[in-house]
């Protein structure tokens, strides 16, 4: 289960993910981002709650970066131990910027 709390504050999009980001929570994911990313110049992904991310999860978070193009920007969030393993496993330390 995938809980996806959205906030519009001007151009800046957050998105707080509690739960698990996965094969079946993925498609939520992006559906639920599609919707806001046209007013957005920036998204934060607010992740210190989210318990796990699978290679579906990971293709959504990279897929939205390449949307935001250069003009716009992403940045992931308070990433737990678990999540960030999976990030350094994946190379996705070097493609995604995470504060």
């Amino acid at each position: 289960m995938l809980e996806i709390n959205k906030t519009l504050n001007g151009d800046v999009l957050t998105v707080a993910l509690e739960g698990r980001l996965d094969t079946t929570t993925a498609r939520q994911l992006e559906d639920n981002i599609r919707e806001s990313m046209d007013s957005a110049k920036s998204i934060i992904f607010e992740v210190g709650k989210l318990k796990y991310i699978s290679s579906a999860g990971l293709r959504v978070l990279l897929a939205t970066q390449k949307a935001m193009g250069e003009p716009g920007s992403m940045v992931i969030r308070n990433v737990t131990d678990e999540v960030r393993e999976i990030f350094e496993v994946t190379g996705f330390m070097d493609i995604l910027t995470v504060e």
